[in-house]
């Protein structure tokens, strides 16, 4: 049988065709338009992304027996606030998860409502870019937009309605709201009240393999399947991408370079720190996973390289860089502010440590080492709470560098698993679907069937111990230079 996947990205949808043993039969993407309507506000129209994941479905299946089609789910971008009225028609465009608009409501949140009062509801506190501050916002800025709001739903779950008439949502993804119980998986009738609404308004909370519902009757005319074709709920990006990578069960880990940056840490006990420095979510698998996202990561990177020095030649750069654990200067890589763990929209992006023999490929070095070093910062989090991990898998475009996977397995200490397919949440959806229509038994055994680990990056004892006074420098800098974000901006 064959599954589709659908990555509902920000700046496009990635649509992936599998066969039932794993291999990937064929990729469509399709991209879509995204609106800055005032500084820090991000919009996208939902009704692009059905007609976008339509488009590509048809390109997808054409050619192949569309009888064979089982399953469809989703990994989708997170966060972002879709509303529909009584009619089930969008009342206004989706505030995304890059959106920071919010401001004001996350201050009251967090300093009016507590942040303790908000873990002890969430397991977590609020975010710009999370889904009940942008409730608030609509409920204070376009009260005539709140009060026709019918169902509250996350991106991927519009088109998951799109395609079968039921309002749902999983477990992964409602948890990024602001509105899950994420120990008890149940909608939080605190939070409903705090943000003045009912809980009817919200969609039905499935587990991420469960089957929501099947094709309504025209979308399967129209596409040339069978009526039958199961629809799985899905999965918010980072846990369909864990999927992807094998990152389920206890104990597991992935790191992604992406523009973005994020240590995924799987498990099978719900736990919190006591900071809330990492995301504590339902995971994909069932089960629970700690998260901590830097919002900089491979960007940095980018911005350095293209940026500032002008140029591409991104191996030649690197070619230079020797000495590692030897460098004097340092790099913050709080370009956009940072999420984990400090939780702070003033971070700045900052270097530290040159002197008149510094050179531009001690500063390539630096860039690359901090984002390992800001990476760790989460990693002892996870640690804090007793949680022991050996070894690590990597996806993203920076873990294309063999030199920055040397450089996170001896920051880190971590064995760093490079796996075969690279193709993230569109995969974990492919794979979420396989196992709602009983290919196979549950996520655990489907990641243990389809990923598979083609080459692993071994820490260096002697780099590891250089590293680590490293670090322990590093992460002084920070508390150091706060003050001084709370003035330079």
């Amino acid at each position: 049988m064959l599954y589709i996947g659908i990555d509902l990205g920000t700046s496009a949808v990635k649509l992936l065709l599998m066969d039932g043993e794993g291999k990937i039969q064929k990729i469509v993407s399709k991209e879509y338009p995204i609106f800055f309507p005032n500084p820090g506000w991000s919009e996208q129209k939902p009704e692009d992304w059905f007609a976008k994941t339509m488009e590509g479905m048809k390109e997808l299946i054409d050619g192949v027996d569309k009888e064979k089609v089982a399953g469809i789910s989703f990994g989708g971008q997170m966060h972002g606030l879709v509303i529909l009225d009584e009619k089930d028609e969008v009342i206004r465009p989706a505030l995304l998860w890059n959106d920071g608009r919010t401001f004001e409501e996350c201050d009251y949140l967090n300093n009016v409502i507590g942040k303790e009062k908000l873990s002890e509801y969430t397991a977590n506190i609020s975010f710009t870019g999370f889904t009940a501050p942008k409730i608030l916002w609509v409920k204070n800025k376009e009260p005539e937009n709140f009060a026709r709001i019918s169902k509250i739903m996350l991106p991927k779950d519009y088109v998951a309605y799109k395609l079968t008439g039921v309002h749902c949502t999983d477990f992964s993804d409602a948890s990024g709201m602001l509105l899950l119980d994420v120990k008890n998986r149940k909608w939080s009738k605190e939070m409903c009240d705090i943000c003045g609404i009912r809980e009817e308004m919200l969609p039905r909370l499935f587990e991420s393999y469960e089957c929501v519902g099947t094709v309504k009757k025209e979308i399967a005319q129209e596409l040339g399947l069978a009526e039958h074709v199961k629809v799985a709920a899905g999965a918010g990006d980072n846990a369909a991408a864990a999927v992807g990578t094998g990152t389920v069960g206890d104990g597991m880990c992935n790191i992604s370079l992406g523009t973005s940056g994020t240590i995924f840490i799987s498990s099978k006990k719900f736990g919190v720190d006591k900071y809330n420095a990492l995301h504590a979510f339902a995971h994909a698998d069932g089960y629970y996973h700690l998260m901590g996202c830097m919002l900089s990561a491979a960007s940095c990177n980018k911005w350095w390289m293209e940026d500032v020095i002008g140029t591409k030649e991104y191996g030649k750069e690197q070619e230079k860089i020797a000495g590692l654990g030897e460098n004097h200067v340092y790099f913050l890589p709080y370009l956009m502010g940072e999420r984990s763990p400090h939780n702070n929209p003033n971070a700045r992006g900052t270097f530290i440590g040159m002197t008149m023999d510094t050179t531009r490929t001690d500063m390539t070095q630096a860039v690359l080492e901090g984002v390992a070093f800001a990476l760790r910062d989460s990693l002892e989090v996870a640690r804090s709470l007793g949680i022991h991990l050996e070894r690590t898998k990597i996806c993203g475009g920076g873990a294309k560098s063999a030199l920055w996977k040397k450089m996170i397995a001896n920051i880190m200490n971590l064995k760093v698993d490079v796996i075969e397919s690279e193709e993230g949440p569109a995969l974990g959806g492919a794979m979420l679907a396989a196992v709602a229509c009983g290919e196979y038994g549950n996520v655990e055994e489907a990641a243990a069937k389809i990923v598979k680990i083609i080459n692993t990056v071994e820490p260096d004892p002697e780099l590891v111990e250089k590293y680590e006074a490293r670090y322990q420098q590093f992460k002084e800098i920070y508390p150091a230079c706060k003050p001084l974000f709370e003035i330079i901006k």
